[in-house]
């Protein structure tokens, strides 16, 4: 897809329909960059001085959220951040902390939901204004069909210029809708999206079944005007904890168990119809 930053997770049926999800305060409970920064001061990619701001910020996203402005401030602030980080170091950090991180703060409701719409046949997209080298593993982790996500300039080095190259927010979500719907084929009047913040209001007014969740005060009202569905979402959950069966033995091993008994079960009964016959002769 030209302009828009969206990569597959490997699924190669095309569902006609889709569900867009926010990621930030819809999906998860947290900011998903913000929540990063401890592990990015103790791998030494910032100071205290910077995770002490970003602890900042992540409180006043989990107050009230972020207006425009305040999502521009934090834009600006997190983009001269990064400058010089090693891309590399960055998705190692992501990676060894990601289930400590974030596992915990996936709401249930957003799990359940999206269970429902890849029950019901539907893609599940992650759009996101995160950097992509943090909403990727998430959307693994999550199980979406795709990703779309703010792209950092990388250097011939390796590492970010602090330039930003795609920045997945406010209407260019939903030219990233518009743009997934045209080469995925979704019917957009069928398809669902979710999200907690007003400056959403356009990719949530792109699809027939628009959604908000833990809205901020903008998109409640918004919601309540235009008669769309407000939903509360209060209740975080590891994954393993709302399913048991990923703690279950894989299908290989269930099928030759399977396979072990059904053995067991013939040779018995071989035995004992030989043990009858014996015994009447």
């Amino acid at each position: 897809m030209e302009g828009a930053y969206a990569r597959g997770v490997e699924n190669h049926s095309l569902p006609r329909t889709a569900a867009f999800f926010d990621l930030d305060k819809t999906v998860i409970a947290k900011s998903s960059t913000l929540t990063f920064s401890k592990s990015f001061y103790q791998g030494g990619l910032i100071n205290r001085r910077a995770a002490l701001r970003t602890a900042y910020a992540q409180f006043v996203f989990l107050v009230g959220g972020m207006d425009h402005d305040q999502m521009e401030r934090t834009r600006e602030y997190l983009s001269a951040l990064c400058r010089g980080w090693n891309v590399q170091q960055v998705k190692e950090i992501v990676a060894e902390t990601l289930h400590d991180l974030i596992d915990p703060i996936i709401y249930d409701e957003a799990a359940s939901l999206i269970e429902q719409h890849h029950t019901a046949g539907r893609d599940v997209v992650i759009v996101s204004t995160s950097g992509a080298e943090v909403v990727e593993p998430i959307g693994k982790l999550l199980g979406a069909d795709r990703v779309v996500a703010t792209r950092m300039v990388v250097g011939d080095d390796g590492c970010f210029t602090g330039e930003v190259e795609y920045y997945a927010y406010g209407p260019t979500k939903a030219e990233a809708v518009k743009e997934l719907a045209e080469s995925e084929g979704y019917d957009l009047d069928r398809c669902y999206a979710y999200s907690d913040s007003v400056t959403d209001l356009p990719m949530l007014r792109t699809v027939g079944n628009p959604h908000a969740v833990n809205p901020d005060r903008a998109l409640r009202r918004e919601a309540l005007a235009r008669g769309w569905p407000v939903l509360d979402f209060n209740r975080p959950v590891r994954l393993k904890q709302r399913l048991p069966a990923l703690s279950a033995p894989p299908r290989p091993v269930l099928v030759a168990a399977a396979a072990i008994g059904a053995a067991a079960a013939t040779a018995g009964l071989v035995w004992y119809t030989n043990r009858r016959r014996n015994s009447l002769a």
